[in-house]
Formats: C-alpha cells, structure tokens, sequence
C-alpha cells in the first residue's frame, strides 16, 4: 500500500468527497453550487485533494462485468525469498492482474484477476505459475458480491469522529467555564460557619462542584 500524508479533513471536505462519490464528472460549477462555495473556493479543495493523493483525476468508476470480465478470482502467490520486486514486475505486465498486494499471512501477494471465462483465467495462473520467482498458487473464484466497493461509510465515520471531537471540545470549554464561575462567586461556607456561631469541630462539606472534572 503506497503511504501518502495525511490530510486533515474538515467538513466541507468531507461534503465534496461525498458529491464526487455519486458523480465523479460534475463540472466544478455544479459542485460549487451545490456546496454552496464560490467556485473559486471549490476548486482550490478538489485540487488540495488531487495533490495529497485524497482524490484520483479521472478515474472514473467502470464495471468491467458490464465489458464481458465477469469472472473474478483472488490468487496468492507464494514467492521466492527476495524475489518480491522480480514478480511485481511480472505482474504488472499481465492484464488480467488488475490489483496486486503485498501481505502478511500463508501467502506473500495476493491478486485480484478478471477475466472473462474460466479458460482465460486459467491461462492466467499458468502463466504465473511458470514464474520461476513463484514457489506455490492458489486461487478462489467469487461467486457473488456481498458489499460493492464503496466509500461513503468509511467518509461518514471521519465527519463522525470530527464532530464528537467538537463536542468534547465544546463541553469541556463550557465545564471549565462553570468551574471558574462557581469558583469565584461562591463565599467560604466554613467562614460563613464560624462567623455564625460555629463549634471549632464542626465541619462542613466542601462546596459542591469543587472536585468536579
């Protein structure tokens, strides 16, 4: 996985990241209008965007099942001792390996292929399999798509996180306030005790909210 900075997000982020999930080709005045920004303003965030790496220029969602690659398959690959570099090349150089990791676990890559029979992929994993960099394979065919890819439940736990970051903030600042207010309005009672006629060895207990975090 490449490593990229990390950006602080804010809301209105958040908000552009989520239009441009539903229609990735709105023209930055459509985007401006429904973010309610000038579009001055809207274009200087999707490039913000673009440069950390948040946002990928024009690539556009495409259903390859639509284009006849209805087969998907994960292969593992199993490869020899720092060899790693040798088959990433060797990857990149077939088609059919639209998505390539390396991984923890009992297998060292692991790959995601489309084709479009079953005859293709298994020309495929021959092919990997001649690699002399490859030690073992294995392979599972999906045979159905429980979650679709998708970003707008990961992008809705950050603008949740964001706000009970707010609203710690916010309650903090205000029990700080009460405690500096009671703090300084509210009169020794234990003077008060003993000015009124108070035994020396009574006690009194201390003002509620002294000890309140």
């Amino acid at each position: 996985m490449r490593s990229v900075p990390k950006l602080s997000l804010d809301e209105l982020d958040l908000r552009l990241l989520e239009l441009l999930r539903g229609d990735a080709r709105l023209p930055i005045v459509e985007v401006a209008r429904r973010l309610g920004v000038a579009r001055a303003t809207a274009q200087a965030r999707v490039e913000r965007l673009i440069r950390s790496g948040v946002l990928a220029p024009g690539n556009e969602s495409v259903d390859l099942a639509a284009l006849g690659f209805e087969v998907l398959a994960f292969v593992t690959l199993e490869i020899a001792q720092g060899r790693l570099d040798e088959v990433a090349a060797q990857l990149a150089e077939i088609p059919e390996v639209i998505e390539a990791h390396g991984v923890t676990g009992g297998g060292d890559v692991h790959c995601r292929v489309v084709c479009r029979t079953h005859g293709e992929l298994q020309g495929v994993l021959l092919r990997l399999g001649q690699s002399p960099a490859v030690v073992r394979s294995s392979s599972v065919v999906a045979l159905s798509e429980l979650v679709h890819w998708r970003l707008g439940p990961v992008l809705e736990t950050l603008a949740g996180r964001g706000r009970d970051v707010r609203t710690r903030e916010a309650a903090a600042a205000a029990r700080q306030g009460n405690g500096a207010g009671e703090g300084g309005a509210r009169p020794d009672r234990g003077t008060e005790g003993r000015r009124g006629g108070g035994q020396a060895g009574d006690t009194l207990p201390p003002p509620s909210g002294t000890f309140e975090q």
